[in-house]
């Protein structure tokens, strides 16, 4: 046997020490080959970073993500202002042009404004989060409907624009709440928190199944991922609807769309590793931890975030779930169907990734 130099021996010490994301297969002597044709393929590691790479490649990166983070929240939420927030007014078609007028002259281009023909149709509209106030003339004097539920930012941007707008017809604005928050979640926020767990859950997972079974087969890898998606949905709905009291909705509904929005996050971090390496772990912690969450509507609805991210609301996994959560909580189920939809198609499309990449290839460059 020839002897092994220093170098190769600190590069197979490596290698078995930090299993590889991705790359060319790497199997024992011997191996079965079904079992061979379904693990993941292991990539023989380039020596311990040294010198300046060592050094300042780490602090790089961790600052870029940083950076990142503190300027996507800071340009949603630093000083957020509603744009084309929807809004209803029932009164006449000369009423509702005054009210218009009036919002826009105090807010420009932060409400849309909608006419209803009668207070049964706005209020109803406001249960469905068609809009999210309904302010009404056809009385004495004119109320204001709104919905504790969709947080403390939008009843203060409501209750003071419409405030004005009354004021400054002489009257005196009456404001009620016609659908509250629960009593755990006095601030609205409750569903923010428990999607931004979710989604760290599902990176975390993402990573953490590579480090602790870098070659377990692809089947048992998707039943790990299911398991922990089930698990977490129950557990989401046990801590944040019963024990806490903070989410209203059906048991059954917010456990599933929890494990929806788990695994769906879990997938693209697992699926993003296996196309690009250790880089996208940086690269999911951005898209799913800073942008997703940013741009969720937990916070603030999406009507409130700047342009360039209001998109991301309707396409990745913490946004869609955030929706469809607040929807079985409070709204009459909206965006259920659209939430499960968006989330299934995320699953499904990291499934056939991870596939390809672990199944598939293998299989192709064998025979």
């Amino acid at each position: 046997m020839s002897p092994v130099s220093p170098a190769e021996s600190a590069l197979r010490s490596e290698h078995a020490q930090y299993p590889a994301y991705a790359g060319q297969p790497e199997h024992a002597e011997g191996a079965p080959r079904r079992h061979r044709a379904h693990a993941i393929d292991a990539a023989p590691r380039e020596p311990r970073a040294t010198g300046a790479k060592g050094v300042l490649l780490p602090a790089l990166i961790v600052l870029v993500i940083g950076s990142i983070f503190v300027g996507v929240y800071l340009a949603a939420f630093h000083a957020p202002q509603p744009h084309r927030l929807p809004v209803a007014v029932v009164g006449s078609s000369q009423t509702q042009g005054q009210v218009e007028s009036a919002l826009d002259a105090a807010q420009p281009g932060g409400f849309d404004v909608q006419g209803y023909p009668d207070p049964a149709d706005a209020r109803a509209a406001l249960a469905h989060r068609a809009v999210y106030a309904a302010y009404i003339t056809t009385g004495a004097t004119p109320e204001l409907l709104y919905a504790g539920a969709n947080g403390t930012g939008v009843t203060a941007t409501v209750t003071g624009a419409f405030g004005a707008v009354a004021k400054a017809g002489g009257q005196q604005l009456t404001a009620r709440d016609v659908l509250s928050s629960s009593s755990g979640d006095t601030r609205g926020l409750s569903v923010f928190y428990a999607a931004f767990g979710v989604i760290l859950a599902g990176f975390m997972f993402g990573t953490t199944t590579y480090q602790l079974a870098p070659r377990l087969e692809y089947r048992w890898r998707m039943l790990s991922l299911l398991i922990f998606g089930a698990l977490g949905g129950v557990m989401v709905a046990l801590v944040a609807g019963r024990a806490f009291h903070a989410l209203p909705g059906p048991f059954a509904g917010i456990a599933g769309v929890v494990a929806l929005m788990a695994i769906a996050a879990g997938g693209a971090t697992m699926a993003l590793i296996r196309l690009l390496g250790p880089a996208g772990v940086s690269l999911s912690s951005v898209v799913l931890l800073i942008l997703g969450n940013a741009s969720s509507g937990g916070i603030l609805p999406a009507d409130y975030l700047p342009g360039w991210l209001y998109p991301l609301h309707a396409i990745l996994p913490v946004g869609v779930g955030v929706r469809t959560i607040q929807g079985l909580a409070y709204f009459g189920h909206d965006g259920l169907a659209l939430g499960i939809t968006v989330l299934s198609v995320w699953i499904v499309v990291c499934a056939v990734v991870l596939y390809l990449r672990d199944v598939w290839s293998v299989q192709a460059r064998r025979s």
